[in-house]
This record gives structure tokens, C-alpha cells and sequence, in this order.
């Protein structure tokens, strides 16, 4: 499977080194403007997870400029887009109509009408989209989908996550702050959560959520609670970008089952701790990187031919329709139908 990536930020080297553990699969071009990256030096790639600095021998990689040059090379098959969200768009419907597979970063889109369309295209090309809701590949959430799904511990009855970080400096100069760009951490960092709650627990009726504004008018932090309706459950979730730079990245969740509680915060020494009647446990999760286990993914949907239902474009709408909700939530200050 050969692979172009379309932007080399934090995100587009992450996918690099990941494609490199992944056999059957190469990245053969890259696309980028910066003419130190396409030599390699990658030293000044920043993001909230650390540093993802460093140098790469890219030799037998093709070099390209402009994304209408990686598009007309021909033995590229999966175009691999890591631009940031407002061109998603234009380069994803681009790629599909130039009959490559699609695999673009999280979240889809800004707009849903903007996310309608680029599922539109896909159908119309007959291609594959992808978007890269990686969450659903962490060990820790992977694990924790499993045991409900499994019933051994009983029914869910309740769930809490967060993510919080610091609000990310190095964004500044790409626009971060712009909410119109990003749709703010309401949907940039949160959209990270209202995924997973989706494929962890199904699409709510409704949202009643909380938060604080920005300056910009974005939804800097919020809190909400996932209504189901006839469903003995409750779900919430806090997101958003007001910590202090020394916490920078804070995720995890509670899950309640009816014999067993999962604890899983990523400052905490174990991954994930189990809680039973008769004590608790660290359980051995689901081996592998994310990153390698979502890009293996979906390399192995491409070469055998089968929808890729854990990153679908369709899925990644509903996600998008239901972040942008839950910040209509706040704004109006009360409940909100989804459906």
C-alpha cells in the first residue's frame, strides 16, 4: 500500500513513523511547503502530546510542494491528509476525485454541511474516506469498550471522561485561536470524546451541557451529560483547554458496571486499574500504538476490500453534528435534542 501524506506537522510525522512499523505498507511522497521538512529536519514539530522533533532519512521518498502534484502521482493509493481542518475539505474531495482513498485527520470538518459534502464525493468516487477518530485504538479505551461489550462485569451503568489540556502555544501561529478555523477546543479537543462516547455507549437523545467562553466566542471548556431516553445510564463527560502548561495533556475516564468500576487517567502510574468485590487490579490491556494499530486498520480494510466501519466518514459526521451540539448546549444554557 503506498501512502502520501499531505502535511507535515505534528500529526503528519506521527503517521510517518506509525506507517514505518506497518508491514505491506510504505509511505511513498510526502507533500509539504516547508523546504527544511522535505529535507528531512523535522526539529521544529511541536504538539500537546511532546515533542516530535528529530531528523528522517527520506530517501526513496518523493518529494512534492503542491498537493496537485502528489495527487497526479499515480502509484500513491491512500492520501494520508494531516492539514489543518479548514482544508479538509478542498483536498480530501481533491483526492477523491483524483481516485485516491482518503484517510484525514480529526475532526472531519468544521462545518457539517462542509463534512456532508466530502461523504458526497466519496460515494461519488467510489472511494474510501476515512477520518482518524484514533481514540477508538488506544489499549485503555480499546479495553474499556471490551469489557462492556463482554457483559462478564455486569451492565453499564454510568461513565465519566475528560481531557483537559493547556491551552497550546504552539498552535497560536496556525490559527488555533481562531475559532472560525478550528471550531476551538469545544471541537478540536473534544471531538476526541464525543467519538468515543458514540461508539462506546450509541448516540444520545439529547445534550445538557455547561461551559465558559473565550474571548473568540469558542467553547473553552465544557461539561455535559448525554441523555439516552428509556436507557438506565448516565454518561458525561469535562473537555476543554483551561489547565496550566504544567499539566498539559490529562485524559481518561470512570466506568461503572454493575460488578466492577474501570479507572483509567493518563498521570495515573498504571494505565488502567479494575475494581472489583474483591479488590483491585491492574488488567493487561490490548497491546500496540494507537497510531500503528489505526493505520494497520485501515490498510487492512483497503487491501481486502472492506469498509473501514471504525473510521468512516459517515460515523465522523454524526461525531462532528454531535460536538456542535453540545456547544449549542452552552450557549443556550439548557437541554438539546441531538436526533
Amino acid at each position: 500500500m503506498n501512502i502520501g501524506i499531505v502535511g507535515i506537522g505534528f500529526m503528519g510525522a506521527t503517521h510517518f513513523r506509525a506507517i514505518k512499523q506497518i508491514d505491506g505498507a510504505r509511505v511513498s511522497a510526502i507533500c509539504t511547503r516547508s523546504q527544511k521538512k522535505l529535507e528531512g529536519d523535522w526539529n521544529e514539530i511541536r504538539g500537546n502530546l511532546g515533542a516530535s522533533g528529530g531528523t528522517e532519512d527520506l530517501t526513496g521518498v518523493r518529494k512534492y510542494r503542491e498537493v496537485s502534484e502528489i495527487l497526479a502521482d499515480p502509484e500513491v493509493e491512500l492520501l494520508d491528509i494531516c492539514l489543518p481542518t479548514p482544508f479538509h475539505r478542498e483536498v480530501t474531495i481533491q483526492a477523491l476525485e483524483a481516485g485516491k482513498h482518503v484517510l484525514v485527520e480529526k475532526p472531519i470538518a468544521i462545518t457539517l454541511a462542509d463534512a456532508d459534502a466530502m461523504v458526497a464525493a466519496a460515494r461519488r468516487a467510489g472511494r474510501k474516506l476515512m477520518v482518524a477518530q484514533v481514540l477508538r485504538f488506544f489499549p485503555e479505551f480499546v479495553y474499556a469498550k471490551q469489557v462492556v461489550e463482554s457483559g462478564e462485569h455486569g451492565a453499564l451503568l454510568a461513565a465519566h471522561f475528560k481531557r483537559v489540556i493547556s491551552s497550546p502555544d504552539w498552535g497560536t501561529m496556525d490559527g488555533y485561536a481562531d475559532v472560525t478555523k478550528t471550531g476551538g477546543p469545544a471541537i478540536d479537543l473534544h471531538i476526541h470524546d464525543t467519538d468515543f462516547i458514540r461508539f462506546f455507549a450509541g448516540m444520545p437523545d439529547a445534550v445538557q451541557s455547561s461551559g465558559t467562553l473565550a474571548a473568540n466566542g469558542g467553547v473553552s471548556y465544557l461539561a455535559t451529560e448525554y441523555l439516552y431516553e428509556g436507557r438506565n445510564v448516565a454518561i458525561t463527560c469535562a473537555s476543554g483547554a483551561i489547565a496550566m502548561p504544567s499539566v498539559m495533556f490529562e485524559h481518561g475516564y470512570d466506568v461503572y458496571l454493575e460488578k466492577a468500576t474501570l479507572r483509567h487517567n493518563s498521570l495515573d502510574a498504571v494505565p488502567v486499574t479494575l475494581y472489583t468485590a474483591e479488590g483491585k487490579t491492574t488488567p493487561a490491556l490490548p497491546g500496540g500504538d494507537p497510531f500503528v494499530g489505526e493505520l494497520g486498520y485501515v490498510v487492512q480494510c483497503l487491501n481486502e476490500g472492506r469498509d473501514p466501519d471504525l473510521l468512516s466518514g459517515e460515523s465522523a459526521r454524526d461525531s462532528l453534528l454531535l460536538a456542535w451540539k453540545e456547544v449549542e448546549a452552552v450557549k443556550r444554557g439548557g437541554r438539546v435534542a441531538v436526533r
